[in-house]
């Protein structure tokens, strides 16, 4: 299974985006929309994603495996928050200056201005720049002590989240990235904690099969081997069950790790097509398309930056075949306290559809 980048950031748009004043498809009480341009984001020009590896963008929630006290462990995303004061005075700064943070927005300069400011090479590509509103207007100041919600001690932030005198920066949408272990006492994570025991140290991970291109696997794999690796945790009760996994009754869950799903024969990146593949190929049955580049960034493309409907019918996923395949410990995973117990009597069996899979 290839290993691909870690998700421990937000991940751009492939295209420069821009804000519509309208209830967003994505989030039910969101009274605005992130919609994508026709305009190819520089930062994607720069990572060149036309030679990147395409995967397909899950619909589920983030978790990452690292150690906590000397185990092994899963844990969950936990993004810190600011409290309502410091969130009401955030939003009237960012109405008042815009954003708080950004870059230029090159598609509305002509081609002999982009030249005055320097911003083309002599190939005359665009050149990619960051700018800090910094440069040109006041900044937002936090108090991160005081500013934000109380998070558990054992949260910690996530890779690259930038600090000043010790403490975590909040990113432009004012949150600071981060994870919590996810421990048995905690009914939150209930879900999270069923796909996986620490007693035997592994997770029910869903995956690609290794002699079929199409079939998909449902195996144990040891925490230890996915350590330092994002997942996404699908199933019954994550984002309403795009992939029609379980049922309320029999719930079923397991992690997919970030860039194991290829995508077979992406369109280019262009506006039109991609749209089109969506909506007309049955491999674009999909929440979206991550691209891992060769420099190690990570560019994503979804149907809601393109106008169009999630899930819509179907899905890619939940209509593949799967296979149970536990190995020679299946019978050790039978007096499991999570999913792996009600997995091991299935071990072998082979299901036309993985939303076909019940116990």
């Amino acid at each position: 299974m290839r290993r691909l980048g870690s998700v421990q950031q937000k991940i751009p748009c492939v295209f420069l985006t821009d804000v519509k004043e309208e209830a967003s498809r994505k989030h039910e009480h969101q009274q605005f929309q992130v919609v994508a341009t026709e305009n190819v984001n520089p930062v994607a020009l720069e990572a060149n994603v036309d030679c990147a590896f395409a995967t397909e963008k899950l619909d589920g929630t983030c978790c990452y495996v690292a150690l906590y006290q000397g185990q092994f462990y899963l844990w969950a995303r936990l993004d810190r928050k600011p409290n309502k004061q410091a969130e009401k005075r955030f939003r009237k700064h960012q109405h008042t200056h815009k954003s708080c943070k950004g870059t230029i927005t090159l598609a509305r300069y002509t081609f002999p201005m982009l030249q005055w400011f320097g911003l083309i090479n002599r190939n005359n590509r665009v050149l990619v720049i960051y700018l800090s509103i910094l440069d040109f207007l006041p900044d937002f100041s936090w108090n991160v002590e005081e500013d934000f919600k109380i998070v558990p001690e054992s949260w910690i932030p996530a890779h690259r989240v930038k600090h000043s005198n010790g403490h975590p920066i909040p990113d432009e949408h004012g949150h600071i990235p981060g994870w919590v272990p996810v421990q048995k006492s905690n009914k939150q994570y209930c879900w999270h904690s069923s796909v996986v025991d620490y007693e035997l140290g592994v997770a029910l991970v869903l995956k690609p099969g290794c002699d079929d291109d199409d079939l998909l696997e449902i195996t144990a794999l040891p925490l230890a081997d996915l350590q330092e690796q994002t997942l996404e945790l699908i199933g019954t009760n994550v984002n309403g069950n795009p992939y029609g996994l379980g049922s309320k009754k029999q719930p079923i869950h397991c992690l997919v790790p970030h860039g194991s799903i290829p995508v077979r024969n992406p369109p280019p990146v262009n506006f039109q097509l991609l749209r089109s593949w969506f909506q007309e190929n049955c491999e674009g049955r999909v929440e979206g398309i991550v691209w891992h580049c060769n420099d190690g960034t990570l560019i994503k493309i979804h149907r809601h930056h393109l106008g169009l409907r999630w899930p819509d019918g179907e899905t890619r996923l939940g209509s593949r075949p799967a296979v149970v395949r536990l190995g020679g410990a299946s019978a050790a995973y039978s007096d499991s306290e999570g999913l792996l117990s009600w997995f091991s009597p299935l071990n072998g069996q082979r299901f036309s559809r993985l939303q076909d899979v019940h116990f």
